[in-house]
């Protein structure tokens, strides 16, 4: 037997039972990966403009659609472990046991997340590109499962970080079960290229790019996650060329080899394409959508400001009100008064001046406004009552407002 200097051993199970419930440690991976996705996107949509809980809202329609499709597309293209004689075919139902197809799942739960953002009136390319680093993290962290699974490995080698296969089988009747069965005896049937971990390294790769390009160069439009698709099918069209697992084969080649090109060209025409459209769109909403698809509150959208205009204008009107109409009528006096009171006050005629003096003669002269600085109402008071007595006395103003006309027009 040859003898390795170092290697990765395998687990020895990928279930626990939790008395009669199986603690899959394939399900765990795919939970937490929707965990971290959900989290980091949500971190990074609030950043981008967004509002804080939109990305969960947005995940209760993908993440349902994105496992449906990604089962679908797993049985359609590996349909001879579900179909054929001596299978059963009720075991494409049982996503726990394994089996998600990234293809699908990717397709399927882009439907439903462009569902929840026209719901929620949420531009889908803004949203991918808040959510993309946490997927490509979310399949780095679900290739895990793959590891406690003991599969999706590549064909023999001698490197150091080779990945050590041992022989699974029921305990209870030592027939051989791969998938839920365990490892009695830790002596390696093969050591194997860790696939599932050159992928695991090269999607935490590709959303360090991604996340320095959007930095470096702002990208919007869907560019972001459009970098993270030809970034992960880059990747995933060398890594699939190293399993050797059973796979359907097309034109000679893996099936998920030629779905490797095909995606990376869309992925690579769509980002020059939306180049075009600029940078990074302006996302700006609120905490309470409103019937129009604008926002208010947690950005400080224009509903702010025109609250704050608003105010401004309501204390304007109130300033000038209240300085211009005293003892006047509530429509019209304002202009008129303003005017005869700054032409007589001011002294502008020497008739002016005097007829305020001898109309005031019975009792205390007027106080000028000027002459008191600490009481500037007092002043501005007996200002009009100045003005008053002036109009009274000059043949050229303009008669006095009877009483029965103060209500306003």
């Amino acid at each position: 037997m040859t003898t390795f200097l170092a290697t990765i051993p395998s687990p020895d199970r990928g279930v626990w039972q939790l008395g009669p419930i199986p603690i899959r440690a394939y399900a765990l991976c795919i939970i937490l990966g929707i965990v971290v996705a959900i989290w980091w996107g949500e971190r990074r949509w609030v950043a981008r403009g967004g509002v804080k809980g939109e990305v969960t809202d947005i995940a209760v329609f993908a993440v349902p659609f994105g496992l449906i499709g990604g089962r679908l597309y797993h049985v359609a293209t590996d349909w001879h472990k579900y179909f054929g004689e001596g299978k059963n075919p009720w075991e494409a139902l049982a996503i726990w046991n394994g089996g998600l197809g990234i293809w699908g799942a990717i397709a399927l739960g882009a439907v439903g997340a462009w569902i929840a953002c026209r719901r929620r009136g949420i531009p889908l390319p803004a949203m991918a590109d808040a959510v993309a680093p946490g997927i490509v993290v979310a399949q780095a962290v679900g290739r895990l499962g793959n590891y406690f699974n003991q599969e999706l490995y590549g064909g023999s080698t001698t490197v150091p970080w080779g990945l050590e296969i041992y022989e699974r089988v029921d305990p209870q009747t030592g027939l051989k079960d791969d998938l839920t069965g365990v490892a009695l005896d830790h002596t390696p049937i093969d050591v194997v290229h860790p696939t599932f971990l050159y992928e695991l390294l090269w999607n935490l790769g590709v959303a360090l790019l991604i996340v320095w390009a959007d930095r470096k160069f702002r990208l919007g439009h869907g560019r972001v996650f459009a970098l993270y698709v030809a970034g992960y099918t880059a990747g995933r069209f060398w890594i699939e060329l190293m399993r050797t697992d059973p796979a359907t084969q097309v034109f000679g080649q893996r099936i998920n080899v030629l779905t490797s090109v095909v995606v990376f060209l869309g992925a690579l025409v769509y980002f020059v394409l939306a180049a075009k459209r600029g940078g990074r769109e302006v996302i700006v909403r609120g905490d309470t959508p409103t019937e129009d698809g604008d926002t208010t509150g947690a950005t400080g959208t224009g509903a702010a400001a025109t609250g704050a205009t608003a105010a401004g204008a309501t204390a304007v009107g109130t300033t000038a009100t209240g300085a211009t109409t005293t003892g006047a009528t509530a429509t019209g006096a304002t202009a008129a008064g303003a005017t005869a009171a700054g032409a007589t006050a001011a002294g502008a005629t020497a008739a002016g001046a005097t007829a305020a003096r001898s109309t005031t003669a019975t009792g205390p002269a007027a106080a000028d406004p000027e002459d008191d600085p600490e009481d500037e109402g007092s002043g501005a008071a007996a200002g009009e009552a100045r003005a008053g007595a002036d109009a009274r006395t000059d043949p050229t103003a303009a008669p006095e407002p009877r009483s029965s006309d103060s209500r306003g027009e």
